[in-house]
């Protein structure tokens, strides 16, 4: 909250000194065409010449308008050039006196304006300045190369200026957002080798110690094995450390590999759809689920998912065809998924090389979150049964 209010509060700063910044310019603009009307220009005695300063005051102000309206703004002063000389053409000092607001007009059609409204301006400027000059001076014994680059010079100069000026910023903002882009990858990478570091080499023996904490521990023959025996608390200590490790080494993980990595991995949300890619293979599946569902921890959530991938692709593979179940199960204390699917009596495949070192996987996936793992057929051989029960407590 307080940062999307620090932002706004900087936004309107900028566009408040943007807007100041226009002003000024504007009355600079103002000053300098209504010094030149009133000390060149033809006297203030009559309403023709007051209506002309007064137009020319107007249209200066109009510089600090909105950046949409810059088309229109350019559009005044191309009608107030030649129109000077027109009503005041029978007094002395009868010239187009707001020079100064067409530069800055076609500064700001250049800058502010699309391509379309843009070049449309441009030329409103160049017919208004091309018969201002034919209104004020007799052009015959003129050369119109020296009125080409007065042309120039007062219109298009200032209007490519504008342009260039947009498409420096444009190019500025498109190399700083790639910058970003690259350093945000870079960091993304560094943070996910450094996961990976993290998992090869501290989780398999943090989870290796409670493995062998707590074997020892039933380990313990008599007299030992009683809950109130020092070795006996000793070894409990060190298999709820090693899982509290785990469960704090699975939370960094998920900070190092970020949102974004968080966003990409899927969880049991997606098992719906993993089930339908089942479906469309040709073989029917079902999801049910018991208890409260509650928010997993990242790792915990895609570990889920992949246990149930595993048993569905073992269910197209190497199961008789029949319809897939899938279960979940949630407790207060820990999440069980279970993956059901008929088989053939004695087929060979189940316990192929390839399910073999699937479930291997799985198995060590499951026991690096201190949880239990088991497969195989169920009792009346019909079905083959894949669970996976996930500790919540420390997670």
């Amino acid at each position: 909250m307080k940062g999307g209010c620090a932002k706004l509060a900087f936004v309107r700063d900028i566009t408040g000194a943007l807007a100041r910044q226009a002003w000024l310019i504007a009355v600079v603009c103002m000053v300098s065409d209504a010094g030149v009307a009133v000390l060149i220009g033809p006297p203030l005695t009559s309403w023709r010449a007051w209506a002309v300063l007064l137009a020319t005051i107007a249209a200066d102000l109009a510089l600090a308008g909105p950046a949409r309206l810059s088309g229109l703004v350019a559009l005044g002063h191309a009608v107030l050039y030649p129109l000077t000389p027109l009503l005041l053409n029978d007094l002395p000092g009868a010239e187009a006196s707001n020079t100064a607001g067409m530069l800055i007009a076609g500064y700001r059609a250049g800058a502010w304006l699309s391509t379309l409204p843009a070049v449309a301006s441009l030329l409103a400027l160049l017919v208004g300045s091309i018969i201002g000059e034919l209104v004020e001076r007799n052009l015959a014994g003129r050369d119109w190369r020296l009125l080409s680059a007065i042309l120039l010079a007062n219109t298009l100069l200032p209007w490519l200026v504008g342009r260039y000026t947009t498409e420096r910023r444009a190019r500025i903002a498109e190399l700083e957002r790639r910058e970003e882009a690259a350093v945000r990858r870079a960091v993304a990478e560094e943070r996910s080798s450094v996961a990976r570091d993290l998992h090869d080499v501290i989780s398999h023996h943090v989870s290796a110690i409670g493995m062998h904490a707590g074997a020892a521990r039933l380990g313990l023959t008599d007299g030992l094995d009683s809950p109130d025996s020092p070795v006996h608390r000793s070894l409990s200590a060190v298999e709820t450390s090693s899982r509290a490790a785990m469960a704090d080494l699975r939370r960094m993980l998920d900070l190092l590999h970020g949102e974004q990595a968080a966003v990409r991995q899927p969880g049991v949300g997606n098992l719906e759809e993993l089930l339908e890619g089942t479906r469309a293979a040709g073989l029917p599946a079902r999801l049910r689920t018991q208890g409260v569902p509650g928010e997993l921890p990242g790792s915990v959530d895609v570990a889920v998912y992949r246990v149930a991938q595993e048993g569905l692709t073992n269910a197209l593979r190497h199961g008789a065809g029949g319809p897939v179940d899938v279960k979940l199960c949630y407790r207060t204390e820990e999440i069980t998924l279970s993956v059901t699917n008929p088989i053939a009596p004695g087929h060979p495949s189940t316990t192929g090389e390839g399910t073999r070192r699937g479930l291997a996987g799985l198995r060590q996936r499951v026991a690096l979150f201190g949880g239990e793992f088991s497969s195989g057929p169920t009792d009346d051989g019909r079905n083959w049964l894949i669970s996976a029960t996930f500790p919540l407590e420390n997670a």
